[in-house]
């Protein structure tokens, strides 16, 4: 049967490999019977640890007698059996432990948890991961992953997409600090992401003309579909972005009242957005579809349309304007806010904008009022104190 005994220094140094042709030779102790010290026929000692896991029988080896005492064996194998009863395989964490968790790991984990409760992104960052991180870095150890491996493939993607290379970077740098909070990789190892230098964007200044505004107008009302012209006007008159008009509902318009509700912004806040007159009108003229919730309604039932893209290009092409993307347009709502006077606060409010920032984009185009806004303030000065221009040159001083 089973050997037992009360397993202290005294009596492991005493047994002897005790088996025929190698055959296993545990002695169990009295007070823990999950804790064993196995003896090899070499004679060399280890601590073992027993126990079943989804039906099956388990043996552990928890390190060598002379490494470890057998008080700290012990401890060790009374852990275990509290982490085994709580349904958790040693075992298994041992092996995931020498293994540790790949970027690919890392990956799944961070769409998982974080990407999809937290960013709108999500689909982004999913097409980002899957197209440009696993092939890469997938098989790499989140703890081992270093700053140089990172910037290699920065560098790499960088030289034709500066700007996606930016963007992945900046993914990275937020999955690893993610991977620091959650314990997957220590703190001092730092993240790989951070301090490598970001390729140059070009920041894109364009807009339509008010030459270009006409055009436009003429080409918009050539296209067939209503829900079409319709969404390419909400994209003219309002600024708001492209997901936001394609998907706005009949539920979230107050048209008595002016008003349009945008459920989740990029930042995940409800934003409320007054319409204009003409804006109320052209909502009214859209034939809503029996059943369909949607505003700017696509060719499959109850859906929203869904790739105004197409549509965008026969426009700008017919327009005359064949650089022009359907961004700029959100675009020209802010430069001509700002050549109307309006503060940066207000434009960013417009928007939609989550931080100043964004909106700063538009601050030179408020140059022009300011310069009218002092001209007209020193014509009143000069109209109230009569005098004609030449201030200082006055001829008492001959």
């Amino acid at each position: 049967g089973l050997q037992t005994m009360r397993l202290n220094k005294t009596t492991i140094d005493r047994i002897k490999y005790e088996g025929t042709n190698n055959k296993k030779h545990i002695v169990w102790d009295d007070a823990l019977p999950s804790f064993g010290c196995r003896i090899y026929p070499s004679g060399k000692k280890s601590f073992v640890f027993a126990y079943r896991y989804a039906g099956r029988k388990r043996l552990m080896v928890l390190g060598r007698y002379g490494l470890l005492t057998v008080d700290q064996a012990r401890k060790k194998a009374k852990k275990l059996g509290v982490a085994v009863s709580d349904g958790v395989d040693p075992m298994q964490l041992k092996r995931e432990e020498l293994h540790g968790n790949t970027v690919s790991d890392l990956c799944e984990y961070y769409l998982e948890q974080h990407a999809k409760k937290k960013k709108k992104s999500c689909k982004e960052d999913q097409r980002r991961i899957e197209r440009y991180v696993k092939p890469a870095l997938g098989k790499h150890l989140v703890k081992t992953l270093a700053r140089v491996d990172v910037a290699q493939q920065h560098r790499r993607i960088g030289t034709n997409s500066p700007y996606e290379a930016n963007r992945i970077l900046a993914l990275l740098s937020v999955m690893f600090e993610f991977a620091i909070n959650q314990g997957f990789r220590e703190e001092s190892a730092g993240n790989p992401a951070k301090r490598i230098e970001k390729w140059p964007e070009q920041k894109r200044d364009r807009w339509a003309t008010r030459e270009e505004l006409s055009q436009l107008v003429e080409a918009i009302n050539q296209e067939k579909s209503i829900y079409v012209r319709g969404a390419l006007w909400m994209y003219l008159l309002t600024g708001a972005r492209k997901s936001e008009v394609l998907t706005m509902r009949w539920t979230d318009l107050d048209l008595s009242r002016g008003t349009w509700r945008q459920p989740e912004t990029k930042a995940g806040r409800t934003h409320y957005l007054s319409l204009s007159p003409p804006v109320v009108q052209l909502l009214r003229e859209i034939p809503k579809q029996e059943g369909n919730p949607y505003v700017i309604c696509g060719h499959k039932e109850s859906a929203h349309l869904v790739n105004i893209d197409k549509a965008w290009r026969r426009v700008r092409k017919s327009a005359g304007v064949e650089d022009l993307r359907l961004h700029d347009l959100r675009r020209t709502v802010g430069s001509w806010q700002a050549q109307s006077g309006n503060s940066l606060h207000l434009i960013g409010r417009v928007l939609g904008h989550s931080n100043a920032s964004t909106t700063q984009i538009y601050a030179h185009f408020a140059e022009d009022h300011v310069r009218m806004a002092l001209d007209k303030h020193a014509q009143n000065v000069l109209s109230v104190v009569g005098r004609p221009y030449g201030f200082i040159s006055h001829d008492a001083m001959d």
